[in-house]
This record gives C-alpha cells, structure tokens and sequence, in this order.
C-alpha cells in the first residue's frame, strides 16, 4: 500500500514522501497514528492543501522535544530490582520502568518514546534511546542493580554479574595483574641517584 508520510517516521522516510508499505504496516500502525494518509489523488491534493500547517505544527513539537531533550541528554537513571547472585533478573526492566524513572527528572516520557532492542534481563549499565520526537533522539544510562551500593558500584566500573566466588576470583586476579605490571615497571626504570 502506498501512503503519504505526515511526519518523519525512522527507516521509512520524512514528511511528505510517498512511500510502499505492507498493508499491515499501514492498518495497525501508521494509519490509526495519524503518521500517513493513504496515497490517493484526493489525499495528495489535501496533503498539498495543508502542507504549511502541519510543517507548523511540526516544528512546535521539534522545538518543544528539542527544549526537553536538554534535560534528558546524558543523564543516568538507576533502576533497582531483584536478582539472582549470577545478575539475572526475576524479570526484566521494560520502556515502562525506563519512562517513569526518565519522568522523575522533571520531563514527560511515554513507554512509547522509550527505544529498547532487546528486554534487560541482567544488572549492568545499558545505554538507551529516547525519540521525544521522530528528529530529537537522546541517549540516557540505565543502570540496574540490586541495590543503590551496587548502583554505585557499576557507575565506577565494577563488574557485579557472576557468582560472588567468581567475582573474587577476578578482583584478585586484577590485583596480582597490576602488582606484576608495577613490579617490572620498578625493574626497568633506571636507578635514580
């Protein structure tokens, strides 16, 4: 089916372009939005017809997510959930979890803003997208944990999944890392006098 994009719409293209899709697509998704008209000679002339005011409008809400977009760019949200000793989660964290922890900041997100590939089933700190708008996309941190002392953990750097065996295991293995690495550092530094 052939439509006509009233907004930018991502890996489909910009307002105005006259783009094939699976009729699925349009039926559940870009039609009932209000993303796209379909592509008839009576739609066209409308699009046409009304072009100015919806790059109007577009703008608006450009320059309104835009002025939100500051408050949200770079910003790390800490997200605390149970989880087994090897990290996995008893659950997952979902755009939900993501838009009300992005909302405590003070900014308006719906879970339908919130980009997630895949769901985060595991503590760790992952990196995710936000589109406030279809041309205003920020990256935000979200950091998983246990606790607020892991949370704490993980923004400097530590690693907490794996048993806490194994985890011992290679903070010691770091530890005689580094002592071997400044030992011969010490053997081959000249002798200062």
């Amino acid at each position: 089916m052939e439509v006509i994009l009233l907004e930018r719409v991502e890996k489909l293209g910009a307002m105005g372009d006259v783009v094939k899709v699976k009729d699925g697509y349009a039926r559940n998704f870009l039609l009932p939005l209000h993303k796209a008209l379909r592509a008839s000679a009576e739609n066209k002339a409308r699009f046409e017809r009304d072009r100015a005011q919806l790059e109007a409008r577009n703008a608006e809400r450009r320059s309104n997510a835009a002025g939100v977009s500051t408050k949200l760019d770079g910003k790390s949200f800490v997200i605390l959930r149970q989880a087994g000793e090897s990290g996995q989660l008893y659950g997952s964290v979902s755009t939900r979890d993501i838009a009300e922890a992005a909302s405590g900041e003070g900014a308006a997100v719906s879970r339908n803003q919130v980009l997630l590939d895949t769901p985060i089933k595991t503590i760790g700190m992952y990196s995710v997208r936000i589109a406030l708008h279809p041309e205003v996309v920020v990256k935000v941190t979200v950091n998983v944990a246990r606790s607020a002392d892991e949370a704490e953990a993980q923004a400097r750097g530590e690693v907490l999944t794996g048993t806490i065996s194994e985890r011992e295991e290679a903070r010691i293995a770091a530890e005689q890392l580094f002592e071997e690495e400044a030992a011969a550092e010490a053997a081959t530094a000249p002798e200062e006098k």
